[in-house]
């Protein structure tokens, strides 16, 4: 990994890490017998800023300290670890991890010798019913240079590897929880935007959670590609990518389990926590369409009931969702071959 020429102007004007965050990385300086001087001078934070307890800095003036300091000191943990990890560990991690079939063999891969660069943590990958989560076990005391230095060491290793993970297939992994050991602190609110999803202080582990599915999808990328990534590698922590591999089933998903609330584009961006624009646009991305979408999963359940059930044919219009028995017989034919009686019947089209 290596850091880019900076330019006069670091970043958005929208500034929201933690200058806590930005401070961890300063005091890992001394205990290396070195000055932080010039990472804040290419991050163009002033002393005077740096101690300013509620300050905030953009995610470029973050990625030029944190990959300077790591760089400076030789170690991608910035102190959080008993020993260092050496500039290129994280790098090395990706590449061992490239070869695997899928996502969940990745990350599994990823986890194992994560453990063995540095034995402070360890990580794992936990599927449980539909969510898979990945769990910290410290190991070690990761507070023992303050809560701040733990909880910077926390969240790095968890934005990590939820941005490796996302990069390997080339997809949006939208988290549906993360869990950290400690108090919710001053800059709580940063944290909505890092873990974005539902979001618990003092649990008994750091741990992020998201939708088990994406496990099988297969890696996306190759040595080629990952040399290029590696080259500005700290962006993916914060990179929200458009595209959601998974959308169009998690659309189906919604359609079925909550059709009042998903009826309308707003109602159902509301529940996969986008909005609708989004919504719109990963769908045409994926070649699907809503409406499209919407007509699948009405069909499947009238099929559904028409097999299952004896109730009459307007009633399952409408249990469909379709306006009336009229729609719903032209609309079925056409989709099918197959008048709804005929297909209770179970006649060939």
């Amino acid at each position: 990994m290596s850091v880019r020429p900076v330019p006069e102007t670091l970043g958005s004007p929208v500034a929201v890490t933690p200058m806590a965050f930005a401070r961890v990385i300063a005091a890992a300086y001394p205990l290396y017998g070195q000055s932080p001087a010039n990472a804040l001078r290419m991050a163009q934070i002033t002393p005077t800023r740096l101690q300013q307890a509620d300050g905030r800095i953009t995610s470029r003036q973050m990625e030029v300290l944190s990959g300077t300091a790591m760089q400076e000191l030789d170690d991608e943990a910035l102190g959080a670890f008993s020993r260092r990890l050496p500039w290129g560990s994280y790098g090395m991690l990706a590449r061992a991890s490239l070869s695997a079939p899928d996502l969940g063999v990745a990350l599994k891969r990823w986890c194992r010798h994560h453990s063995l660069l540095a034995d402070d943590i360890r990580l794992r990958l936990v599927i449980s019913g539909d969510s898979a989560a990945i769990n910290i076990e410290e190991r070690s005391d990761l507070g023992r240079h303050g809560e701040d230095a733990r909880a910077f060491c926390l969240v790095h290793v968890l934005r990590n590897i939820h941005g490796l993970a996302c990069w390997y297939i080339d997809s949006r992994i939208p988290l549906q929880g993360a869990r950290f050991p400690f108090a919710a602190p001053p800059h709580a609110d940063a944290y909505a935007l890092m873990f974005p999803g539902a979001l618990h202080f003092g649990e008994a582990q750091a741990s992020i959670r998201f939708d088990a599915r994406y496990l099988a999808l297969p890696l996306r990328r190759d040595e080629k590609a990952l040399t290029q990534m590696l080259q500005r590698a700290l962006p993916l922590t914060v990179l929200q990518y458009r595209r959601d591999r998974l959308l169009v089933q998690q659309v189906r998903q919604a359609l079925a389990a909550y059709p009042e609330q998903a009826h309308k584009a707003d109602g159902l961006a509301a529940l996969l926590n986008i909005s609708t624009r989004t919504l719109h646009r990963q769908l045409k991305e994926e070649g699907a369409s809503l409406q499209a979408l919407k007509d699948e999963v009405r069909f499947e359940r009238a099929k559904d009931l028409l097999n299952r059930s004896d109730k009459p044919v307007k009633q399952v219009a409408t249990a469909a969702g379709f306006k009336n028995e009229k729609s719903f017989i032209r609309a079925f034919r056409t989709a099918t071959g197959l008048s709804p009686g005929d297909f209770r019947k179970g006649l060939p089209g």
